[in-house]
């Protein structure tokens, strides 16, 4: 009879802990939580719970990865405005310190340790402000050149991107390129003005989609750094979504639309041609909610929603087709 040695080569180990770098096939037996494991690979992508925030809110800012993410700003039922910061390590969010301008409908974007704010809406409206955020602390920049709220961002702290959003009605098509220091209006517009859009990836390879135009749409757009081009549409039209990763490689989750007045969990993958729903769906159904990370490990935090009253602390992490999962065999 063949043997897991015969097989694999080795025999099954007795671990005190999980081992730092499994590989796909490999079975062990952790005998701190007397249980028999096995790394397998993700066949079509899953969300799990992770570390609730400390503050629930909603319309927040995001930036970073699944393992060092970024929350600031948003809103709250009371006192309204924030500007509370948190970082995520993978399991959990701290504190950090505070934004300078309490605000939100904000866009973010960047890293945990280099990150960027921007717009918003705080009294007595519309706001350009522009912060950046060292791992530490906030520090203020250079405005925006249009004041906005309800925009998306993408990008790193020195080469930064900013689109779309509203005052709030009407919608605005402007896009404009950070540098490190200042803002520049660039003379490719969005070819659907829209808010409550989402976007992702990088100054010279944006991706934009969803939002309100003022109907719901699943319009969806890459930036060359020059100018947009028109992409394929989300198999859902929506607004107030979450997205993640890059324009060849996007993640869009949760948001809501006159159709899904409750809002939806539903997920879906971008190839950088057309959008694919995935049988992963958010377990906390929500929109206004912030995303971070890649296409095959996202993040999603904060919310609110007809099924969430309030706000949302609740935070999801996607682990995409293919990755590799540690998970407990059942013996019965």
């Amino acid at each position: 009879m063949a043997t897991y040695k015969g097989i694999k080569g080795f025999p099954i180990q007795n671990l005190s802990a999980e081992p730092s770098n499994p590989i796909e096939g490999e079975m062990w037996y952790n005998s701190t939580s007397a249980v028999w494991k096995v790394e397998e690979a993700t066949t079509a992508g899953a969300w799990a719970t992770g570390g609730n925030m400390g503050t629930a809110r909603y319309n927040l800012g995001a930036a970073g990865t699944q393992t060092a993410g970024l929350a600031f700003a948003g809103k709250t039922p009371a006192p309204g405005k924030q500007n509370v910061t948190e970082e995520y390590n993978g399991t959990s969010w701290s504190p950090s310190n505070n934004v300078n301008t309490a605000r939100d409908r904000l866009a973010g974007c960047g890293i945990q340790t280099a990150a960027l704010a921007f717009g918003g809406e705080a009294p007595p409206g519309n706001q350009n402000a522009t912060e950046e955020y060292d791992g530490n602390s906030w520090t203020n920049s250079n405005p925006l050149n249009t004041a906005r709220q309800q925009l998306a961002g993408a990008g790193i702290q020195t080469a930064a991107l900013a689109f779309g959003g509203g005052t709030p009605t009407p919608e605005l098509s402007a896009t404009e390129e950070y540098d490190g220091n200042s803002w520049a209006t660039s003379p490719g517009s969005l070819n659907t003005a829209r808010r409550t859009l989402a976007g992702c990836g990088t100054q010279t390879a944006g991706l934009a989609f969803g939002g309100v135009t003022p109907a719901s749409t699943g319009a969806t757009e890459e930036y060359n750094g020059t100018s947009w081009t028109v992409g394929g549409s989300l198999n859902i039209a929506r607004e107030q979504l979450g997205g993640a990763g890059l324009q060849t490689a996007a993640l869009a989750f949760g948001g809501s639309s006159s159709t899904l007045p409750s809002g939806t969990g539903s997920t879906e993958e971008y190839d950088g041609t057309s959008w694919t729903t995935l049988p992963a769906t958010l377990a906390t159904v929500r929109y206004n909610i912030a995303g971070a990370g890649t296409q095959t490990a996202g993040l999603a935090f904060g919310g609110s929603g007809v099924l969430v009253p309030g706000t949302a602390n609740a935070t999801e992490e996607f682990t995409g087709a293919g990755a590799a999962v540690t998970k407990t065999i059942t013996v019965s």
